[in-house]
C-alpha cells in the first residue's frame, strides 16, 4: 500500500510534515543544525540502524533540507550540510523546545533557549510587522491567506 502524499494540501503544516514529518528526520535535522555532518556522527548520536539512517538522510536531501557534499574520494564519503531551507527549520525545533519544556519536563528543563553571545534566556515569541512589536502567544492566530481555497476559508472562518 502506497502512503498518501500531503504535498497537494494547501495547509502549510501538512506540507511541512511531508518534508520532515517522520521523527528520525526531525532528530537528524536537530543534529545537523547542532553541527553534526557525517553518517557515523548521526549514527552514533541517534543509535539508528544504518539502513534507516540512509533512507532518512536521502529523504532530507531530496526535500532540499540537507545538501550532500563529498569529503573523501577513496572511499567516497559525504557530509550532510543544512541548506538555507534546512537552516530555517531551526525555528520549528525551537518551538518544540519551548513546548516540550512547558508541558513535558516535570523534572525541569534539560535544554534551554539562550542568546549565543550573552547566554541570556530566550522565550519564543512573535512580532508584528513592520514595527516588530513582540506579541505573546495567546494573541496569535491564523487566517486565510491570499491563495486560500474556499474550503480553507471555511475551515478558518471560526478560528
Amino acid at each position: 500500500m502506497q502512503r498518501k502524499t500531503l504535498l497537494p494540501s494547501e495547509c502549510p503544516i501538512a506540507r511541512g510534515l511531508e518534508q520532515v514529518g517522520e521523527w528520525w528526520s526531525i532528530l537528524l535535522m536537530r543534529d545537523a543544525l547542532q553541527g553534526l555532518k557525517r553518517f557515523d556522527e548521526f549514527a552514533r548520536s541517534l543509535d539508528i540502524a544504518p539502513s534507516m539512517l540512509t533512507r532518512r538522510l536521502n529523504s532530507l536531501v531530496d526535500a532540499g533540507m540537507l545538501q550532500k557534499v563529498p569529503y573523501s574520494q577513496r572511499p567516497l564519503r559525504y557530509e550532510y550540510i543544512p541548506t538555507d531551507k534546512g537552516k530555517d527549520f531551526l525555528v520549528v525545533l525551537m518551538a518544540f523546545v519551548s513546548w516540550g519544556n512547558k508541558h513535558l519536563a516535570p523534572e525541569g528543563e534539560s535544554v534551554q533557549m539562550v542568546d549565543r553571545d550573552s547566554g541570556q534566556r530566550l522565550q519564543l515569541s512573535f512580532t508584528k510587522t513592520p514595527e516588530l512589536q513582540s506579541l505573546p502567544l495567546d494573541r496569535c492566530t491564523v487566517r486565510p491567506g491570499p491563495a486560500a481555497s474556499a474550503a480553507m476559508r471555511d475551515r478558518l472562518h471560526n478560528i
